[in-house]
């Protein structure tokens, strides 16, 4: 409570020395956020009312397409009404929902991305066991650990940061209250918090990519013994479009949270985070589903019963 009562708001002041870049980011993101919510609301109910879509790989996207909803949507509103208004204030328990929000999804998303590849991994490198391995019970569970790591992250990093004293100090050098961004306040220790940071980095961003990686090697390699010339070029691009997704997202995530910790933020930083909050997310869909056959047939089929309905 004496936190909270020495600082009750923090103002955001992310790229206020750029106004023609603010105005440039404020278009960008609105029409990458529409995207977002069309895209993955539309591969949602796709892989609902299509039964041929209810496997262990769909319920995954599902998930994932879930996951990048709201994710932006804790994010990139609220930075878009700070970028456009004149008061560039958040509450102190406003910030801390938003860190917490912000920090449980992409957490989870990282674990999420690894149960996935591991799922193709099964699906192309075992594939008359996949049924088998990947039944029902365990891809269920695979799923809700993915968002009980993330959360139980969020809870720890954004506690041990809230904590904290920030003596008065409340302007974020960031769009949003970005767990970096606030710890550049603190006027106390925050080793443990940076040990924290650091072990999570390991275990949510190293460990996973390592993982995906090894599991794209098995799958590449059984890749390379499919006869037909046709289905590895075709396996190829789809390999390497998630691989894309992949890189760009742990990637800027490893840069930004593992790099050495500096006390001034840049712009290029703020620009990295929204490559992973917002670019990301926007791909998703069409790099994992909407470039899919059994989901264009699945469009297909949803549309055209729609329209006969809509007919009579």
């Amino acid at each position: 409570m004496g936190n909270s009562s020495a600082v009750t708001e923090f103002i955001l002041v992310g790229l206020s020395k750029y106004p023609e870049l603010q105005l440039l980011l404020f278009m960008l993101c609105l029409i990458m956020y529409v995207i977002i919510l069309l895209g993955n609301s539309l591969l949602i109910v796709i892989i609902i009312l299509d039964s041929r879509l209810h496997t262990p790989m769909y319920f995954f996207l599902g998930n994932l397409s879930f996951l990048d909803i709201f994710y932006t949507s804790s994010s990139i509103p609220p930075m878009l009404i700070i970028v456009k208004s004149e008061r560039k204030s958040i509450s102190f328990m406003g910030c801390a929902l938003q860190m917490a929000l912000s920090l449980g999804l992409g957490s989870t998303e990282c674990v999420l991305l690894a149960v996935m590849a591991y799922d193709r991994y099964v699906a192309i490198c075992n594939p008359l066991r996949y049924p088998i391995i990947m039944h029902r019970v365990l891809y269920v569970h695979m799923a809700a650990w993915s968002w009980i790591i993330g959360c139980l992250n969020s809870l720890v990093q954004t506690v041990m940061t809230m904590i904290l004293p920030f003596c008065g100090n409340n302007i974020i050098d960031h769009f949003t209250c970005e767990i970096l961004a606030l710890l550049k306040l603190v006027c106390a220790d925050i080793s443990m918090n940076v040990f924290i940071m650091t072990v999570a980095g390991i275990v949510l961003l190293v460990i996973p990519l390592l993982l995906i990686f090894i599991s794209y090697v098995f799958i590449l390699s059984s890749i390379l013994r499919i006869n037909s010339a046709e289905g590895r070029k075709k396996a190829f691009s789809t390999c390497s479009a998630h691989l894309t997704v992949v890189i760009l997202f742990y990637g800027s995530a490893l840069f930004m949270y593992m790099k050495p910790k500096s006390k001034d933020t840049k712009a290029s930083d703020e620009i990295i985070g929204i490559s992973y909050g917002v670019i990301t997310p926007m791909l998703n869909p069409i790099i994992y589903s909407l470039r899919n056959k059994e989901v264009k047939e699945a469009m297909k089929k949803v549309l055209s019963r729609h329209l006969h309905l809509w007919k009579i």
